[in-house]
This record gives structure tokens, C-alpha cells and sequence, in this order.
């Protein structure tokens, strides 16, 4: 098992309730494709370093897991189509 961690940055126009939704869908693929969350940092709403989409503050998370070496493309795969992500970036920690 390979340790990973996602970053995703959520628009800041979204609601709580559904910045939420959006997260547990998050996690809810990476459990799918066989692997096990580990931890989740909310950094909250955050200034952005450029404008994306003509927005200037949104809202960062980080979610380490666990899995096989599949597993990372497949939740990629599906948080790019995601309507309220941003950004995200999916890196292999080091041992």
C-alpha cells in the first residue's frame, strides 16, 4: 500500500452543506477504488495565488489515504468532472 495525499480546492461560492457533500463524495471514491482515508485537513477559505474563474478566495483540503497504485487515477479520474473542484493535485508521500 502506497501513501498518497489529495489536494482539492472547492469554490468559495458553494454552500456548507454542499462543500460537505463534496468532500464525502471525494472520500467516498478513494474508498471505492480500494483505498482508506487516513486524514482530512480543512484549511478553510484561503486567497488563491491567481484568479481561477474569476475568483480570488476558495476553500483547501487535504486528504491523505492509502491504496494501491490504481487507485489515484480512478478518484483523479472522477474529481476532475466535478463541477464545484477547482483545482486538485494528487501526490505519492515518501516512506
Amino acid at each position: 500500500m502506497n501513501k498518497y495525499e489529495l489536494a482539492i480546492i472547492v469554490s468559495a461560492k458553494v454552500e456548507d452543506e454542499a462543500r460537505a457533500n463534496t468532500i464525502e463524495k471525494v472520500k467516498e471514491y478513494i474508498t471505492r477504488f480500494g483505498g482508506t482515508v487516513t486524514n482530512v485537513d480543512e484549511w478553510g477559505k484561503k486567497r488563491l495565488a491567481y484568479e481561477i474563474q474569476k475568483m480570488k478566495e476558495a476553500f483547501y483540503y487535504f486528504i491523505q489515504f492509502e491504496s494501491d497504485a490504481t487507485c489515484p487515477a480512478e478518484v483523479e479520474n472522477n474529481v476532475r468532472i466535478m463541477e464545484d473542484v477547482i483545482r486538485f493535485l494528487c501526490v505519492k508521500q515518501e516512506a
